[in-house]
């Protein structure tokens, strides 16, 4: 197997520079939903099941994308095509999901209607997103693989900061951050429009600026048969099989940090309502700025994400940097239903972000660096993508259980995802950084 080629700078940034527009789709998602469906007139104790579409959206669409994409070959590419087309689905059903509440439905009508285009969204979300991962293990030599994740990293917490802000900002200019009672305001709805352009414009960049390499070269450098889309076809069950061991042992960190991070996505808005504005009602005017904070609040996250992410390389020990990201977090997360002032509410966000910052690099360092020599990289990475959604979706499902257990308050919640965030701290400790190739 020959050595990949370093990369320059630009190389590695444009290699992932649509990440920026995704992850504004995705942080609109984020923040979102939950505000969306609640306005609607969802209850708060059923907010949990809205978000098992996501990623049981992402369970089968990314290890669908990763299949498939190693078995293509294009003179477009062999991952670029799933982006594009994602992408482009993704902007249309942008343009529809914050209008549910406008097209004259009931509210079941309107609420099933959200369903189906959330369903849509985070299905082209996937598609657009999984590529981009796929692209630096193809193309990036193990050498500069943190490095290529680092600025997919601040890429991705920078279109998070721009998604996050986008209802407060248009708010501040004027546009309405109310609306009548079903119908989600304009601040809103016009974020999803401008960061559906900023999202199509960013890819179209990537697919002009990024070449990937044909079979013979992608053979080469990956010490594959020369015909690789004939030889990288295996059955899933059997992949996981032959997983490397460092592929199973951060899936059990990855579950206890994804499932923290979906009670936070679901119950945010709800809890900085109760804490700071001492609202539960979801027609009131607090309540939705409430919801605009909230955007405030998680652009904060994103800044802490980004400030830790350049202390993070400074570590000697990767799985100390991990673990101590993941225990700054629980901290941030426990502070939130203690706090009442709604500036004082940045310091948990900030810590938040610190883990933030280690879960969007650190584990696929690991797992790609573990599967070095092994051909379905692609495969590969889309089933590991469930060890971020099975998690969600188990917390989902439980979710309104145990928002009735801490008195149906949402802040209390927040306690909870601190627990989890804990548990994922102490599981880094059995991950073995490298596992052997196997040919």
């Amino acid at each position: 197997m020959k050595q990949k080629p370093d990369m320059n700078f630009w190389g590695l940034w444009n290699l992932s520079f649509g990440f920026f527009g995704v992850q504004i789709a995705y942080a609109l998602q984020s923040a979102n939903v939950s505000r969306i469906f609640a306005t609607i007139g969802a209850d708060p104790h059923s907010l949990s099941w809205f978000w098992i579409l996501p990623p049981l959206m992402g369970m089968i669409v990314q290890p669908i994308i990763g299949t498939a994409s190693d078995r293509t070959w294009t003179r477009f590419g062999r991952r670029i095509p799933y982006l594009f087309i994602g992408a482009a689905v993704a902007v249309l059903v942008m343009c529809l999901l914050p209008n549910a509440g406008s097209f004259g439905f009931t509210v079941t009508g309107a609420l099933i209607f959200g369903v189906f285009a959330l369903i849509f969204l985070d299905t082209s979300i996937n598609m657009a997103m999984q590529p981009f991962k796929m692209l630096v293990g193809d193309m990036v030599n193990e050498k500069q693989k943190a490095k290529a994740y680092s600025i997919q990293s601040f890429l991705c917490n920078a279109g998070s900061v721009v998604g996050f802000i986008f209802p407060f900002l248009f708010t501040a200019i004027g546009i309405s951050n109310t609306a009548p009672e079903g119908v989600v305001p304009d601040s809103v709805i016009w974020s999803f429009y401008i960061g559906a352009a900023i999202l199509i414009l960013c890819v179209i960049y990537t697919v002009a600026r990024v070449k990937e390499w044909n079979p013979q070269e992608y053979a080469l450098y990956n010490g594959l048969d020369q015909n690789p889309a004939k030889k990288e076809k295996a059955d899933w069950i059997s992949l996981l099989r032959n997983a490397p061991s460092t592929f199973w042992k951060v899936g059990l960190v990855q579950f206890f940090c994804w499932a923290a991070m979906l009670y936070k996505w679901t119950y945010i808005v709800g809890g900085i309502g109760e804490t700071i504005w001492n609202t539960t009602d979801t027609k009131s005017a607090a309540y939705q700025e409430a919801g605009n904070w909230t955007g405030i609040l998680y652009t904060v996250e994103s800044v802490g994400a980004v400030l830790w992410a350049i202390v993070l390389p400074r570590f000697k020990n990767t799985k100390a940097a991990y673990a101590v990201s993941l225990f700054l977090g629980a901290i941030g997360f426990s502070l939130i239903p203690m706090i009442h002032d709604q500036y004082l509410m940045f310091i948990p966000f900030l810590l938040i972000g610190c883990a933030w910052a280690a879960m969007l690099a650190m584990p696929f360092t690991f797992v790609t660096n573990a599967l070095e020599g092994y051909g379905n990289k692609g495969a590969y990475l889309g089933l590991f993508n469930c060890t971020i959604c099975l998690p969600q979706i188990v917390a989902a499902v439980v979710g309104g259980v145990i928002l009735k257990q801490v008195g149906s308050l949402q802040a209390n919640m927040m306690a909870i995802s601190g627990l989890l965030l804990l548990l994922g701290a102490i599981s880094v400790y059995f991950i073995k950084e490298k596992a052997a190739p196997k040919n």
